[in-house]
Order: structure tokens, then C-alpha cells, then sequence
């Protein structure tokens, strides 16, 4: 792994990645568990060229702010740099934002796992 790899994704803004269709809210805005699906995403492209074979890695904790509502038609993009390695522990610093600016920021980590052992668990 390489620390300060970056994954970065864009999602537009549609009915069905809003609060109202999420369950997370009334309004017609980028939901809070849209965004840190987009993060999660983020940083699993940041570090995918380093996986092995059989490898993946597996959400395990993430704390975010969501700080600023996004209207439907915009883009927001996510954005996740490797700031830690320890073992199989990454540690993301992850930001969101939109055509206006930042809409939310955190740390995210995951695990690396070997995908046939970790469904053998199940």
C-alpha cells in the first residue's frame, strides 16, 4: 500500500441517492447514507491496485460530517486518501463535495481480507 493513494468517484444527484427515497429524510437531497456509500466507494478505488488476487477490503468504521445539502442535477464527488497502513487496518481521510463546495468530511477505515476466508464465516 501506498500512503496518500487517492480513489476518487462521481455520483449525480437523483431522486434515488436522496433523502426521501433513502429513509433518511423528507427532502429531495443528496442523502447522508449516499454520500458515505460514495466514500466507501472512493476509497476502495484508492487502494484496489494494490489488492492481490482474492483480496478485498471490507468497510469497518467510518466517522463523517455531513455539512451541506445538495440539490438534485448537481454532482457531488468523493475523494479518499490513504493516510495510515497497519497490516490489514487502512485508515481513509474522506471528503465529499459538490459544484459549490465541500459537503462533508471524515475518516474511514477498512480491512484487507482474503474473500474466500471471509465468506467461509457466514
Amino acid at each position: 500500500m501506498e500512503i496518500n493513494s487517492k480513489g476518487t468517484v462521481t455520483v449525480k444527484v437523483t431522486k434515488e441517492n436522496c433523502a426521501s427515497s433513502m429513509g433518511s429524510g423528507t427532502l429531495d437531497v443528496f442523502a447522508t447514507p449516499s454520500m458515505i456509500a460514495l466514500m466507501e466507494n472512493a476509497a476502495c478505488k484508492a487502494v484496489e491496485k494494490f489488492l492481490k488476487e482474492g483480496e478485498s477490503t471490507v468497510g469497518t468504521g467510518i466517522d463523517v460530517k455531513h455539512t451541506k445539502a445538495t440539490r438534485l442535477g448537481d454532482e457531488v464527488t468523493a475523494t479518499a486518501t490513504l493516510i495510515a497502513a497497519e497490516g490489514r487496518k487502512l485508515t481513509f481521510e474522506v471528503t465529499a463535495s459538490d459544484s459549490v463546495g465541500e459537503i462533508g468530511k471524515g475518516v474511514h477505515e477498512r480491512f484487507i481480507i482474503n474473500i474466500e476466508k471471509f465468506l467461509s464465516k457466514l
